[in-house]
């Protein structure tokens, strides 16, 4: 049996971009995928926004390879996406020579191709295409996946609202620790409908300009859509076939304190177990998490709850944490998968994403979010310029503070620059390539990364996800 889950590739199609690239290059330029309604018709269209991946069904279909079929749900094709981009990723090209699985996760299904059927049938009972109604259930997502993927060990569906895809990732972990399966392709995904729209305005929770998370002034979620999906493998595989790893499955936990049917307790009981069941899993002490990527929906009850939650399980000594559903838009049942890939980023790249469209604290809490590219202990800068991010002065150079604003203090010979040693050019030491960042060999600022995913009916987990020592 593994004790250690390792995650070996990634891949995400959202709002922000159509694969890990596109979304890692909006993310640094502070873009958000949040604007008018296009893919449907409806009377919201112009007053409520949304996060929709750009590109229509026809052109996921051909993407896909499956051109002018017409039994494929839109919740299918963003799934079949990610989670092939997943496995190239991760250098997999024999699904079957390991113990294989796939647990998707949805809330949505095939409810797209329902409304279709629902429009002809409501004019005539007699009407309706059986073809647009037999995808409905959340299973078919899962099952044209699998079958897209060629994955036949082990398949199952996750529904537990918009907790879904970080159980996904939770039931998958189990099942290589348990010895079950030797990797497993786990995720999520969702598409925009008007069912899902109509729905979440009945609850007057929609934001009309936007969500703005953890911010005073919030009035709401932005609802979005996409797909993410991580290859999970088994320490025994990855040290057999000598694969990089991205992070480590090092925590996660799963808490339910059946408040409300929509609505999070307001002392945060549920969040705050799911948090410490996932730190106390990893061996770790809330002070050893350097980043949360929170769920931070926008919502009054939720950004409160969870505030309240993130206040009590870390005292004074709150890390960084900013909500990326600015980016995004509230993905529902895919909303764990994408913020454990973009968590994966901020790992890779050492880099916080910000929480956008933040203005003033919220009165009740302490604490706020991060609000710009945090690039301050990163290797990355969308422009390459070698140079590190000091934040509202934008000098390109590292600040050392209030004596010598702009440089890096070498010590007494006071030159500004960074001794990289012998060689002694003044610039950073990258390592064999040189390249003018910072060498993250050393011990990275962000190790630990706890990402919440919080569902209706108060179905609360947390993962934290860990760079390994080697990385």
């Amino acid at each position: 049996m593994s004790k250690r889950v390792y995650i070996t590739g990634i891949g995400i199609i959202c709002a922000i971009g159509n694969n890990v690239e596109e979304t890692l290059q909006s993310l640094m330029a502070e873009r958000s995928g949040i604007g008018e309604i296009t893919l449907f018709d409806t009377i919201h269209r112009g007053v409520i926004p949304m996060a929709e991946v750009k590109l229509s069904n026809k052109a996921l279909l051909e993407a896909t390879g499956h051109p002018g079929q017409k039994n494929l749900t839109r919740t299918a094709l963003l799934g079949m996406t990610a989670a092939k981009e997943a496995l190239k990723n991760a250098g997999i090209t024999d699904l079957h020579q390991y113990k294989t699985g796939l647990i998707s996760a949805t809330t949505v299904g095939g409810m797209d191709r329902s409304e279709v059927f629902f429009e002809t049938f409501l004019a005539d009972p007699r009407q309706g295409k059986m073809i647009d109604i037999v995808n409905h259930d959340c299973g078919d997502s899962t099952e044209r996946i699998a079958s897209h993927l060629g994955i036949s060990d082990f398949v199952t569906t996750i529904s537990t609202a918009c907790s879904s895809s970080v159980n996904a990732i939770m039931a998958g972990s189990n099942l290589i620790k348990t010895g079950q399966l030797d990797r497993v392709v786990v995720g999520g995904t969702d598409s925009v409908t008007r069912f899902t729209l109509n729905g979440f305005n009945t609850l007057m929770i929609l934001d009309k300009t936007g969500c703005h998370p953890f911010d005073e002034n919030r009035a709401g979620l932005t609802l979005g859509e996409g797909a993410a999906f991580l290859v999970l493998e088994s320490e025994d595989v990855v040290a057999k076939e000598h694969k990089p790893v991205l992070a480590e499955v090092s925590g996660y936990g799963n808490a339910n304190d059946a408040f409300h049917q929509t609505a999070s307790s307001p002392d945060g009981k549920g969040a705050f177990l799911a948090m410490s069941k996932a730190v106390a899993m990893s061996g770790l002490q809330p002070r050893d998490i350097s980043y949360i990527n929170v769920h931070g929906t926008g919502t009054q009850n939720n950004d409160l709850s969870e505030g309240t939650a993130i206040e009590r399980l870390f005292g004074d000594h709150v890390p960084p944490f900013s909500s990326t559903k600015g980016y995004t838009g509230h993905t529902l049942g895919a909303a764990g998968a994408v913020e454990a890939v973009i968590s994966i980023l901020t790992l890779r790249h050492q880099v916080i994403f910000p929480n956008l469209n933040f203005s003033t604290p919220m009165k009740e809490l302490r604490i706020k979010p991060v609000t710009i590219v945090d690039t301050g202990h990163a290797p990355y800068r969308p422009d390459d310029t070698g140079h590190m991010d000091t934040g509202p002065d934008d000098t390109g150079h590292m600040d050392t503070g209030p004596d010598d604003p702009g440089h890096m203090d070498t010590g007494p010979d006071d030159t500004g620059h960074m001794d990289t040693g012998p060689d002694n050019t003044g610039h950073m030491d990258t390592g064999p390539d040189d390249t003018g960042h910072m060498d993250t060999g050393h011990a990275p600022y962000l190790r630990h990364i706890l990402s919440n995913s919080f569902g209706f009916g108060g179905n609360n987990s947390s993962i934290v996800l860990s760079k390994t020592i080697d990385q």
